[in-house]
């Protein structure tokens, strides 16, 4: 146990810890914690105990020592607003995380956050809170979990072989997510996906009754529906029970499984227990000293007995569970060693030996080619280079791969039958992001998928959580702008690009060209510590010529493209309005205004360039126009207040590009009248 843990705990007995004092330790860590921050959740925590209990000591393969064991079994806590749970079988069973974090919940700094957040209390596997989006996650993990065997896998040597566990609640189930994932989940026969569903009836507005009145579906036909295993009428408070309906569901490998658990949210609470009111507020020092004596848990705040622990220890099981899948791992690495070294590499994250030369090919090879055509195609011939050295690559599209682009020759769906490279993710924009998700967390893959930019907004949690996660997914928004023409105002994307940009830590590309369309994609692979967006048009865009310097920095966001002695003016382009900014230059240069040309593929990576860069593109005193179709008001960022920015902040119309375009004033015309203005202004 952890140090401070062995001087809190109590002596005496020998007897062992009954299934009772195992889950009565999650019931009082619980309360007490939520207590002591006067805020949480201690309803979930409490009514969830007994099925932790079954999970985690009579089923759950996994090593404290080593949280990142590679064929460990995937926990996710679903309904993380109960993350306490998790913290207590973490802490109890043997995991570095210490009774002093437990009892500093929800503080500041603390490994104990409101909601469990991946990275910072070992063995959390994902960062939940937002429902619906951690079964979306379980769902990648469980695709992961399949690609991978396929792939990994030769008879007799079954490396990857673990399931993922989930737990989720009302809240989940309501979620429209959760029917995408768990409809796709149930299509591709994902049979080492367990879900457990603590069907307690009550969430946070039925303080005075159930959740009849607003939530009625009948979630195990639902369910069979979906083509799931369900087992259903467990009762959540009898751990042998939910142990057995565990074992059934890990025997049924050809469909995911449901266990529907009738559970009591704050069991054990005499006066709150199935009230609204125990969901998520604390219990109140009267009340928690009626509940100790009523699960007759007599000791003190945040000690267990030693009797407890040993109860719930599973490090030394753990390390034996290890030991034994490293042996099998051995045998199959000098059987076959070359696969072996590809899945060390990949289950690390690393990059082949290989990719910067391929990199560097690529983007010689556009620059050579000088192709004008759309940045979605540029995309695809991005994908289509390196993919066959990049063997984690899983792409994918929400029913739009024929728009989007997404695929490439050697595309082999995912199906129910076994392995792939291509997941088909149905309109099911918001599941596929999440899934893409829990697949990057799993490790082993570098998930892409595709979509319109417009749904980007279908998405967009899904998108932060993979930015506050700092995730390797790979977003392929297409039909970027007013420029997708005739299907007007509800697919053409006005608002989304600034929306995008406004989520920390997401990288936001909006390529000009097919140079910067490789570019970009090659950093979006790069990049190790965060998702990436690729904003790309429809329409076919001009290829521009670039020096070797400017080709470079295209990878620092925003260059100077092309400059011209004495400029009087910056012009700043992006996307496919980069050709109207060296329109207006040409036109602004035969009235003997020298002005510069600055690309900003990417305003986010340019805002992490130093200072020294970034004055030097976009130099002081020098009055500034940027032109995107799109809302103007981040731009004003870079030009200033007394800079121009030709845009539109209104939604489009249906008609074909190029008239749009001219109505609304993104011209070149109105792009030299603007810099005019600011010039005369200044």
């Amino acid at each position: 146990m952890n140090t401070d843990s062995a001087v809190r705990a109590e002596g005496g007995a020998s007897t062992p810890a009954s299934v009772k004092d195992l889950a009565n330790a999650i019931r009082a860590l619980s309360m007490d914690a939520v207590q002591k921050a006067n805020s949480g959740h201690p309803g979930m925590p409490m009514g969830m105990a007994d099925i932790a209990v079954a999970l985690w000591t009579k089923h759950l393969r996994h090593n404290p020592g080593n949280p990142h064991w590679a064929n460990r079994d995937r926990f996710v806590l679903s309904n993380g607003h109960g993350s306490m749970l998790l913290y207590s079988v973490l802490h109890l069973t043997g995991y570095d995380l210490s009774m002093d974090e437990l009892s500093r919940f929800r503080q500041l700094h603390s490994r104990t956050p409101g909601h469990p957040e991946v990275g910072v209390a070992p063995g959390v596997e994902t960062t939940t809170g937002p429902l619906g989006q951690g079964i979306a996650n379980a769902v990648g993990m469980g695709l992961a979990e399949r690609l991978l065997a396929a792939e990994f896998n030769r008879p007799g040597h079954e490396i990857i072989d673990h399931h993922t566990y989930a737990f989720m609640g009302d809240g989940c189930m309501m979620e429209g997510i959760s029917h995408e994932v768990c409809a796709l989940a149930g299509t591709l026969k994902l049979g080492k996906l367990i879900a457990l569903y603590d069907d307690n009836g009550i969430s946070i507005d039925s303080e005075k009754g159930n959740i009849h009145s607003w939530y009625s579906d009948d979630v195990p036909k639902r369910f069979a529906a979906y083509g799931w295993q369900v087992i259903a009428n467990v009762d959540g408070h009898d751990v042998a029970a939910v142990a057995r309906a565990i074992a059934k569901a890990k025997r049924e490998t050809g469909r995911p499984s449901l266990i529907c658990c009738k559970t009591t949210i704050g069991k054990g609470s005499p006066n709150k227990a199935n009230t609204g009111g125990v969901h998520g507020a604390p219990l109140g020092d009267k009340e928690i000293a009626a509940t100790r004596e009523a699960i007759g848990w007599p000791h003190a705040p945040f000690v267990i007995p030693k009797e407890v622990y040993k109860g719930w220890d599973a490090k030394r099981k753990g390390k034996r569970m290890e030991a034994d899948w490293n042996k099998t791992f051995a045998a199959w690495s000098q059987q076959f060693p070359e696969l072996a070294a590809e899945f060390l590499r990949r289950t690390s994250g690393k990059l082949p030996a290989a990719w910067p030369s391929n990199a560097s090919a690529f983007v010689a090879t556009t620059v050579a080619k000088a192709e004008t055509i759309a940045t979605r195609k540029a995309s695809q011939n991005a994908i289509e280079a390196l993919s066959p050295g990049l063997p984690e690559l899983l792409g994918g599209s929400a029913d739009l791969m024929g728009s989007n682009l997404t695929n490439w020759s050697g595309t082999k769906p995912a199906t129910a039958s076994g392995g792939g490279n291509y997941v088909f993710y149905g309109v099911r924009e918001f599941g596929m992001a999440a899934i893409m998700n829990g697949i990057a967390l799993h490790g082993g893959h570098i998930p892409f998928g595709g979509t319109f930019l417009t749904f980007s907004d279908y998405a967009r949690n899904a998108i932060r959580m993979a930015a506050l996660m700092k995730l390797r997914s790979i977003y392929v928004f297409t039909h970027d702008s007013i420029g997708l023409g005739e299907d007007g105002p509800t697919h053409q994307a006005v608002e989304h690009a600034a929306s995008l940009r406004l989520i920390p830590g997401l990288d936001v590309w909006r390529p000009a060209d097919t140079v910067e369309t490789a570019v970009s994609w090659a950093a979006s692979i790069e990049r190790h510590d965060g998702p990436s967006a690729l904003l790309l048009s429809r329409q076919n865009l001009p290829f521009v010529a670039r020096d070797a310097g400017a080709v470079d920095a295209i990878r620092r966001g925003g260059y100077v493209l092309r400059d011209a002695p004495g400029a009087k003016v910056i012009l700043i382009g992006t996307g496919s309005e980069l050709q109207l900014a060296l329109g207006a230059a040409d036109a602004l240069a035969k009235d003997g205004i020298p002005a510069r040309v600055v690309s900003m593929p990417s305003t986010t990576v340019f805002d992490r360039q130093d200072a020294a860069w970034r004055d030097a593109v976009l130099t002081r005193g020098v009055p500034r126009v940027a032109i995107e179709a799109g809302v103007t008001g981040l731009w004003h960022k870079y030009v200033g207040l007394e800079g121009e920015v030709v845009g539109l902040d209104r939604f489009g119309e249906s008609a074909p590009a190029g008239e749009l375009f001219k109505y609304f004033g993104i011209t070149v015309e109105h792009v030299v009248a603007a810099a005019k203005r600011v010039i005369q202004a200044g």
